[in-house]
């Protein structure tokens, strides 16, 4: 059997895992997981990974191959991160030259949608399809093709950018130099950002939220709001917070529809901490994507069956697929 180890540079997280090939059912014989600090930058990232990596191998032994799960646009090929949108000095960096030079093993490495669209297919919410499409919905808003049962990455390696589409013309910035993309409409922190507007544009509106916080602990001088504070306040029935939270599922399922009528893909699965949002937010993804879907087109969107461990999932695949290869 081929132990494999699988790492995951999430947007606020680090997690890293190991596991034998055929895994049934599938489990892991060991993890880790760490949440990065806002100050981190790509060395804080990747000399943690080392760390936490080299405490799976010295507790399950040295991997016969590395699979890596990427926040950020990776040239797969080369093995070479782009860059991350979310944390800084991790531009041109060539993580698989690195991680090779340091466990002596062949290693692959890929977006991080990418990776959890094939753990989806090989292991969760697709399998058994040929074709689907994963929308990571959390930090950022990353999407991932697995096209007649193989991962699909275009032809500079970009396919899946749902999260650079725009959906609100002259709307929020985004990252990517543009405005009303998916992401900077739709993920975690524009979900906080909306709201921390509208209080300071429409400040009677949004009275009930200020005191819903200051029941919950968060005093009005500190005043930093997330988006798991509007999403239960939405769910409190706070106006403002179901308004804030429908409109970023509304802005998802806007870019959704348009992917169905593009490829019109057996099954959409959407997984990420947003996605934990609950019916509400569930149900202007799915009305809005069938509002824009052309009625001949079947949408069906789905959760992601394994959860946050979608990207880890799919960076063992790709690593036993590497070996294979």
């Amino acid at each position: 059997m081929t132990l494999v180890l699988a790492l995951d540079f999430g947007g606020t997280k680090l997690s890293a895992a190991a596991t034998r090939f055929p895994p049934s059912p599938p489990h892991w014989l060991a993890r880790r997981r760490v949440y990065t600090p806002d100050s981190a930058d790509g060395l804080h990232e990747y000399t943690t990974m080392l760390a936490m990596a080299g405490e799976l191998v010295a507790e399950v032994g040295t991997p016969d191959v590395i699979g890596v799960s990427f926040g950020g646009p990776v040239d797969v090929s080369q093995g070479l991160v782009r860059l991350s949108h979310h944390v800084a000095g991790w531009e041109q960096v060539p993580l698989a030259d690195w991680l090779e030079d340091a466990f002596d093993v062949p290693v692959v490495v890929d977006n991080d949608a990418n990776a959890a669209a094939l753990g989806e297919h090989r292991f969760g919410a697709g399998r058994g399809l040929d074709d689907l499409f994963y929308v990571t919905v959390s930090t950022g808003v990353g999407g991932g093709w697995v096209l007649n049962g193989q991962p699909y990455r275009g032809r500079g390696r970009m396919a899946g950018e749902i999260g650079h589409v725009v959906v609100n013309p002259g709307g929020m910035a985004c990252v990517c130099g543009k405005q009303g993309c998916v992401e900077a409409e739709a993920c975690g922190p524009a979900i906080a950002r909306r709201m921390q507007m509208l209080l300071g544009s429409f400040p009677e509106w949004g009275r009930p939220f200020i005191e819903w916080l200051e029941r919950h602990g968060n005093s009005q001088s500190s005043m930093k709001i997330t988006a798991k504070e509007v999403n239960a306040a939405a769910h409190d029935n706070i106006f403002l917070a179901r308004q804030v939270l429908t409109e970023a599922g509304s802005f998802l399922g806007q870019g959704l529809g348009a992917v169905c009528n593009l490829i019109n893909p057996q099954r959409i699965i959407l997984g990420g901490g947003v996605t934990k949002s609950g019916p509400l937010w569930w149900e202007a993804v799915r009305n809005t994507a069938r509002t824009h879907a052309l009625p001949e087109v079947d949408v069906e969107i789905v959760p992601a069956e394994l959860g946050d461990d979608a990207p880890l999932w799919g960076a063992a695949a790709l690593a036993v697929e590497r070996l294979r290869d």
